[in-house]
């Protein structure tokens, strides 16, 4: 697996501070997130435009089975560092480019109605998924593709409450063991096949955005698909809390 990224920051900015308190602005120490293309954004389904170009090329996850990944907290959410070769091609994707998945993060907050940085139609999911990946075509690392033109892209599946998610239920039985900032476990076995919809649903959104966490590097293809994923969520004075667990 080429390149670091730790919290998708770059190597010079990691030692910088920040969060999500209120008045923190990150423009003031990262100034790509004062671009004009910054995410998340809300997606509002009546002003999406329909593009029959993207059918030319279906989008093809080409992922394999991890042995032994590691899951950790970076103190800001749970990552899962893949060190197997999946790669990503065709749909919105340059033609003959190859994606090559780096790690999913997992998204999610204090409430069951509102976990999700993007919304649809002004409304949140309670989780969201991020499959990142990088351009193996254009360049050598993840950390050279941050803030190129076409060089990373980013899979989004919306997580809403309902039967337990087989697929999340390697991550979600291992959270209790992972609570403080710093803390890993290593998965026997992982297979990012699993997150992915059926492949009958192939409707998704596309567009030009940017990393939502610093620095904010723009030159991010957003695919965020339509239909969410489910998964179990407990009582909410009994579930493990983001907030609560993941120690700064």
């Amino acid at each position: 697996m080429a390149g670091s990224l730790t919290e998708e920051v770059p190597e010079s900015e990691e030692s910088v501070d920040w969060g999500y308190e209120e008045g923190v602005e990150w423009g003031l120490i990262f100034p790509d997130a004062n671009g004009e293309y910054q995410s998340p954004i809300n997606l509002n389904s009546r002003e999406a435009k329909y593009d029959p170009l993207l059918l030319e090329v279906r989008l093809s996850p080409n992922y394999v089975v991890c042995r032994d990944c590691e899951i950790i907290n970076d103190g800001h959410s749970v990552q899962i560092l893949l060190k197997t070769k999946s790669m990503l091609v065709g749909g919105p994707l340059p033609r003959g480019h190859e994606f090559e998945l780096h790690n999913v993060r997992f998204h999610w907050g204090r409430e069951n109605q509102r976990g999700s940085e993007h919304t649809v139609n002004f409304k949140a999911f309670p989780m969201e998924l991020h499959l990142i990946h990088w351009n193996a075509t254009m360049y050598h690392s993840i950390d050279e593709a941050v803030g190129k033109k076409n060089g990373i892209a980013i899979i989004a599946l919306f997580v809403q409450i309902g039967k337990e998610h087989s697929g999340l239920k390697a991550v979600t039985e291992i959270l209790q063991d992972i609570q403080y900032k710093g803390n890993s476990k290593t998965i026997p076995c992982f297979n990012p096949n699993t997150l992915l919809p059926d492949p009958l649903l192939r409707d998704y959104w596309v567009y030009e955005g940017s990393l939502t966490v610093p620095p904010c590097s723009e030159g991010v293809t957003w695919i965020l698909f339509r239909y969410p994923l489910t998964q179990f969520w407990v009582q909410q004075d009994e579930m493990l809390e983001l907030h609560d667990w993941i120690i700064f």
